[in-house]
């Protein structure tokens, strides 16, 4: 529905609350500047009348509202530790009804002072909530509430999945696809899916299009990096072996390499295919671990470095968020700093991430495949080409391969589907968010600012029929953000999620006119009842300053443009008790195409250091 040209003029309250201003006339000359580095260029506010005045005062107020393109002064705290955690029954139920005091946290074996706790329980976006247009003592003109009518439904929920092709083996891939493609097929339309692959071979991005999602599973291949470089080398190691070997010195593994190798050959040929070692079964070894090694640790470090791009990702989307890694596993033995931090940011950006163990139901074969001739050690039992260490070690290297998955899962808050072939089933249970979790956050004792690891251990008391899924670590910073990287951080945090934050007395409204049929202006009033605000006394005057965001998604959750205003109040008492009325109204327009759109609005004050965010979706046709 497009808004009458009356509704670009200043709206005016009604009954008891007779006066309040909008922000974008009181200050014509107030500055806009881009929220962040990735926002292009967005216009500026229209200026539509004169500033206003009160009648009774000579002296505009104006003069005690001003903007400036400076970052509020929010006070740096502490490093906060984060820690999200789900608990279910014997069940396997989330369970919800548990309080602070039935928890204990521990960093580096000392118990830790529980300073926040939330009990978070995911479901319908209240985006649609807002659309009532609830009257905050500022009545905004017919048209914009009718629009609300007219809105179309938010996404609520946005699903990465990231195939790990680099180490899937087809016939694997081909199985979890076709459960994929079964999988799809059940999503709701508030449902917004993404498909990632850790060799970034191929990606499509979140979309609700069934069509796309089918074309883009069809295109998924095994891509390792270092295809057929040691494939069915002689002797035969493996990325699990090679560390034994070379990180760790273990000797079992070092001798049942030795005693292949003598069954070789009299050379080993590198990947370029010179020779690299010749008649020295010692040296041979050497050489073919240290290059494994190399080979199988970048193959990882790619895999974490992508999933680490898709939680940043993920992390944009406005709604509930999740990563379901398809995956056969990997090891990842000197790569702790790596997947910490990565848990680090899931857990901050409220991410959780779950893993489907995409070899099923799987039995160790020594050596591999029955076309694969493995070497005859001499003095082995029955004159068997398996040695009793070799078993020994493939099968721990399995289990270590699905250990990496199982961290990522518990550390926040997700399911670990593996040692099972119904993969309908797996992805049924790795697509379901927990019902209720816990957001634990704690400020470090005697905090060392010298990035060294601090194991975590979070226990419940008195609740042994429970169990507990929770991170088990995290990394010390070295150095903490100053005062300006922590306010952007927290602004931005809120707005790129959907929940909704009633701690100031701040109401969305929206409105919109279509210039032409290409295109359309829309207005975002950001209402602030400031008579409820904490100020700061000085010199007469009552100071606070608020930092007011909104921002645009299109249907599929993706950032469109966003805009950021700085409003520094400076009021006489006179003026905030008689002539604000029932507040100020910021202003904030957006030059837009046909189409729809959640609105997210964050407004955060300086004094009391409180925030309030809103949702509202518009549909432009």
């Amino acid at each position: 529905m497009r808004s009458s040209p009356e509704a670009r003029r200043p709206v005016k309250g009604s009954g008891a609350a007779k006066n309040f201003f909008l922000v974008d006339d009181l200050l014509p000359c107030c500055l806009l500047f881009v929220i962040w580095f990735f926002v292009g260029p967005t216009s500026a506010l229209t200026q539509d009348s004169p500033p206003s005045r009160n009648q009774s005062d000579s002296k505009p107020v104006s003069e005690e509202i001003a903007t400036r393109d400076e970052p509020t002064n929010f006070k740096a705290e502490a490093k906060l530790v984060v820690v999200r955690a789900v608990v279910r029954d014997s069940q396997g139920h989330a369970v919800g009804n548990l309080h602070r005091a039935d928890f204990q946290v521990f960093d580096k074996g000392k118990v830790q002072v529980i300073t926040q706790f939330d009990v978070e329980q995911p479901g319908a976006s209240a985006a649609a909530r807002r659309e009532s247009e609830k009257n905050s003592g500022a009545t905004i003109a017919a048209e914009a509430s009718s629009n609300a009518g007219n809105a179309p439904a938010a996404p609520e929920r946005f699903v990465a999945y990231l195939f790990d092709d680099v180490h899937l083996e087809f016939g694997d891939l081909a199985h979890v696809r076709e459960a994929a493609e079964r999988h799809f097929a059940t999503l709701r339309s508030t449902d917004r899916a993404a498909i990632f692959t850790t060799s970034g071979q191929t990606t499509l991005d979140f979309t609700d299009d069934r069509i796309k999602l089918h074309d883009t599973l069809l295109h998924l291949r095994p891509s390792p990096i270092n295809s057929g470089i040691f494939t069915h080398q002689c002797p035969e190691i493996s990325y699990y072996q090679a560390d034994l070997i070379v990180n760790k010195h273990d000797s079992d593994a070092t001798q049942v390499a030795v005693q292949e190798a003598g069954e070789c050959g009299p050379q080993y040929r590198g990947p370029s295919g010179a020779i690299v070692v010749q008649g020295n079964p010692a040296a041979l070894v050497n050489a073919l671990s240290v290059g494994v090694l190399s080979a199988g640790e970048h193959e990882s470090r790619v895999s974490l470095l992508t999933l680490k791009d898709v939680v940043h990702r993920v992390s944009r989307m406005p709604g509930q968020r999740s990563i379901i890694l398809v995956s056969p596993g990997f090891i990842a033995p000197d790569l702790e700093y790596e997947y910490t931090e990565l848990i680090d940011g899931a857990v901050r950006s409220q991410i959780v991430i779950n893993a489907l163990d995409a070899r099923g139901l799987y039995v160790i074969i020594p050596y591999g495949d029955a076309s694969h001739r493995p070497p005859v050690i001499p003095g082995d039992s029955e004159n068997s080409p398996v040695s009793t260490s070799k078993t020994l070690m493939e099968t721990a290297a399995a289990s270590a391969q699905a250990d990496l998955l199982a961290v990522l899962a518990d550390s926040t808050g997700g399911i670990f589907f593996h040692n099972n072939n119904d993969f309908d089933e797996g992805f049924r249970r790795v697509a379901e968010i927990p019902e209720y979790t816990y957001v634990l956050a704690f400020v470090p004792q005697n905090l060392k600012l010298d990035g060294s690891f601090h194991s975590l251990k979070l226990t419940l008391k008195n609740q042994h029929e429970l169990t507990l899924q929770a991170r088990r670590g995290y990394y010390a910073p070295k150095n903490f953000a100053n005062s300006d990287e922590q306010a952007k951080q927290e602004i931005e945090d809120a707005m790129y999620s959907q929940e909704e934050l009633h701690n100031l007395p701040v109401a969305l409204h929206t409105q919109f006119f279509k210039a032409s049929d290409q295109d359309a202006k829309l207005i975002v009033l950001a209402h602030v009842d400031v008579r409820h605000l904490r100020f700061r006394k000085a010199e007469g005057r009552n100071s606070n300053v608020l930092t007011c965001v909104s921002a645009l998604f299109n249907r599929n959750g993706n950032f469109v443009q966003g805009m950021e205003k700085v409003v520094t109040m400076n009021l006489r008492d006179d003026t905030l008790e008689h002539k604000l009325g029932s507040g100020i109204t910021v202003k904030t327009s957006f030059d837009v195409k046909p189409g729809s759109y959640l609105v997210r609005l964050v407004v955060r004050d300086a004094e009391g250091q409180l925030m309030s965010a809103e949702n509202g979706t518009v549909e432009i046709r």
